[in-house]
């Protein structure tokens, strides 16, 4: 059979690239080592956004002292305490931690195993935020990526907890079209959530975010009217994980920490026809910045696609060496027409 012939067959047996896997271990913390936070994965937020105070009426300084997040025995030990703390010209009676991750990315699966604190007025969270949010202090803030503020900027919540609803979590949407007390919200009730590692998942597709418990699913946002004010979810996200202190906390609470046994973000891998011949060759591949494409005799055009099939970039077939620095880390695909056949190749960016 000819290759043209081939081609044809291939393309119209493929499985369709939209379609969601998500199978490849983009980035991890295994907390598995002793000792302070890893700041090389996490940025421990503190700054006072307004210079006083933070959100929601929240009473706590967050900090960036090993004190309130560190990793012991296996786990990362997020802790809040009831201690008098002054830091930027203002004394609050609670501290706790505030982390930001440094990896953000676009669809995919997060799976965060932990255990949640207690009290009456904690109020723990495991959640998402646009990596173009405006807010000062965060991460990506500090990296010159803020340009849209809250809400604009889309917030997933995969699990939030408060003290005086013991065993009850959430997950919610927060976009323009519904923000504050959004509407966009399930839950479910978790047996031991704060004596026992439960693991608390979100997968995010280009139409659908799911929340789960121990893979058991109690909401899904998937909007049928996906434009800015609904769905600002086609750019990158990245993790937060914090304790905060809400003015009704019990007077006798003292301390009380957040474990988490790890956090995992997967993406999907290649998800159509394998290449008819491995002619493609990329280096380094994972890669941290640019690569190396080398490639066959012949092609007549080349561009970089999301794993959704969305064209990312058209690139020069008389240019080997291509820069993915502004690109998230994640899973994207090559593809590079010769003889008016395309072959594919997984690209990884770390």
């Amino acid at each position: 059979m000819n290759k043209p012939v081939l081609c044809l067959l291939l393309t119209l047996f493929a499985a369709p690239l939209h379609a969601q896997t998500f199978d490849v271990l983009v980035w991890a913390d295994e907390f598995s080592v002793d000792g302070p936070l890893d700041t090389a994965k996490w940025w421990q937020q503190h700054q006072l956004p307004n210079g006083t105070s933070w959100y929601n009426g929240e009473i706590q300084h967050y900090t960036n002292r090993d004190t309130n997040a560190f990793v012991q025995g296996g786990s990362l030990h997020l802790a809040a305490y009831k201690e008098t703390y002054t830091n930027q010209g203002q004394t609050k009676e609670y501290t706790s931690a505030r982390l930001n991750s440094k990896f953000a990315f676009t669809y995919g699966r997060v799976e965060i195993r932990a255990q949640l604190p207690t009290g009456v007025g904690t109020w723990p969270a495991l959640w998402m935020l646009g990596q173009n949010i405006t807010e000062p202090g965060a991460y990506w803030q500090t990296q010159g990526f803020g340009t849209q503020p809250w809400p604009q900027c889309g917030e997933i919540d995969i699990m939030e907890h408060w003290g005086h609803n013991q065993n009850y979590v959430s997950s919610a949407i927060h976009t323009p079209s519904s923000f504050g007390g959004t509407q966009n919200v399930g839950g479910q009730y978790v047996s031991g959530a704060s004596t026992g590692y439960h693991t608390y998942s979100m997968e995010w597709t280009p139409t659908s975010i799911t929340f789960a418990v121990d893979s058991v699913t109690h909401y899904t946002y998937a909007p049928t009217v996906k434009n800015s004010s609904t769905w600002p979810f086609d750019l990158p996200q990245f993790i937060l994980m914090n304790i905060a202190i809400q003015p009704s906390i019990d007077p006798n609470f003292t301390t009380s920490e957040m474990l988490v046994d790890y956090v995992r973000i997967y993406q999907s891998s290649l998800s159509v026809a394998e290449p008819i011949q491995p002619s493609v060759r990329i280096s380094p591949n994972p890669s941290d910045g640019t690569i190396t494409i080398a490639y066959p005799a012949g092609p007549t055009s080349a561009r970089l696609l999301s794993t959704q099939g969305q064209v990312l970039r058209a690139l020069n077939v008389d240019q080997p060496q291509v820069d993915l620095t502004a690109f998230a880390a994640g899973t994207y695909v090559l593809e590079v027409v010769i003889d008016g056949c395309p072959e594919y190749a997984r690209v990884l960016k770390r």
